[in-house]
């Protein structure tokens, strides 16, 4: 199936229908999304990271969850395939995959749908509005990145926080300098760099065209992506996705914070789902570089807002955090997806 999650577009694929051996496998996803080509026209790719992603999803044999997920992010200009982050977007979409393809029955109005993250090892549980006996695609749900509206579909993750990196801040600190900027790494869901626009001479405020034209700030941020890796226990990130770099600056209005995120040499329309939720995290702690731009600063358990390109992202969290411990109690957001098709894809 192709499946639009959230403010991303993907391949769907049942494990049973690929193979067990990862080379072929990553043989046969390379060559159905049309990589390596700018534009990948030979494939379902669109020539940008946010479309060139596949979802394997299997029946779980894991008690308490319903389906495995496995996330795989195919890179549009190089022949390779990343297994080693998450993806809440897709994530998205891996209930609707379920359901249509009987892996998990429908329950009620809403179906719950809880799923085993196989690039983390953590747990999330999707609710899918299903009245009638059948998955709702269309409501008043809308998300700032997607034309029109949709049906809601609620994400609540279990225990995400150092899912890759092992720790919540991976490098034991709050703050670090590399290359004299301060820099906050943090990994609740997903590995992030947070950054000051300012200290790179810009507002956080310019299109992701703007950034991306900026030959020299791109330079200089994958110069501290590549050290912060290491730092961050991720070894030579040369060629991973992660960390994701996200500029931020103050929040304007409703907002919180803003971002501009690199994902991690393209800037992001918007902002991933566990990006998000890294960022969030770290405008709501203490003594972040970005809890020091964020506007309001009275309580770590609230809704929060974090703009982006097209918008914002709202999420709930409830976090303790007495300046030298963390607990991170729930992280709730809301999503939107739709089947856009099913079929056979040809490789």
């Amino acid at each position: 199936m192709v499946i639009r999650g959230g403010t991303s577009k993907g391949l769907y694929f049942n494990g049973k229908d690929l193979p067990e051996n990862i080379s072929d496998r990553d043989e046969i996803l390379i060559r159905a999304m049309g990589s390596p080509h700018q534009l990948e026209i030979d494939g379902m790719g669109g020539g940008h990271p946010l479309t060139s992603k596949v979802a394997v999803v299997s029946k779980s044999n894991r008690k308490g969850i319903d389906v495995d997920y496995l996330f795989l992010q195919v890179w549009p200009n190089k022949p390779l395939v990343d297994a080693k982050q998450n993806c809440g977007n897709i994530l998205a979409g891996v209930g609707i995959f379920a359901i249509e393809t009987k892996l998990v029955e429908i329950q009620s109005d809403v179906t719950k749908v809880r799923v085993f993250m196989e690039n983390t090892s953590s747990v999330a549980t999707l609710s899918i509005q299903t009245p009638k006996g059948e998955i709702s695609y269309s409501g008043e749900t809308k998300i700032d990145g997607v034309p029109g509206t949709s049906s809601p579909i609620y994400i609540e993750f279990e225990n995400i926080e150092g899912s890759s990196c092992g720790s919540l801040f991976p490098t034991g600190n709050r703050v670090d300098l590399v290359n004299g900027k301060e820099i906050t790494c943090i990994d609740n869901g997903m590995p992030v760099v947070c950054l000051v626009a300012q200290d790179f001479g810009i507002t956080g405020k310019e299109s992701p065209d703007e950034i991306e034209q900026n030959i020299s700030l791109l330079a200089a941020i994958e110069d501290i992506r590549l050290k912060a890796g290491v730092l961050m226990g991720l070894g030579d990130v040369r060629e991973r996705t992660v960390p994701k770099m996200s500029l931020i600056s103050p929040g304007e209005g409703e907002i919180d914070v803003s971002t501009r995120t690199l994902i991690p040499h393209k800037v992001h329309e918007s902002i991933g789902v566990l990006g998000a939720v890294s960022v969030a995290t770290a405008a709501l702690v203490q003594n972040t570089v970005a809890n020091r731009l964020r506007a309001e600063k009275s309580s770590p358990s609230k809704e929060i807002k974090v703009g982006h390109p097209s918008g914002f992202f709202g999420l709930q969290m409830d976090i303790e955090d007495d300046g030298k411990v963390v607990d991170i109690k729930k992280s709730i957001l809301v999503r939107t997806a739709r089947l856009l098709m099913r079929g056979e894809v040809y490789f």
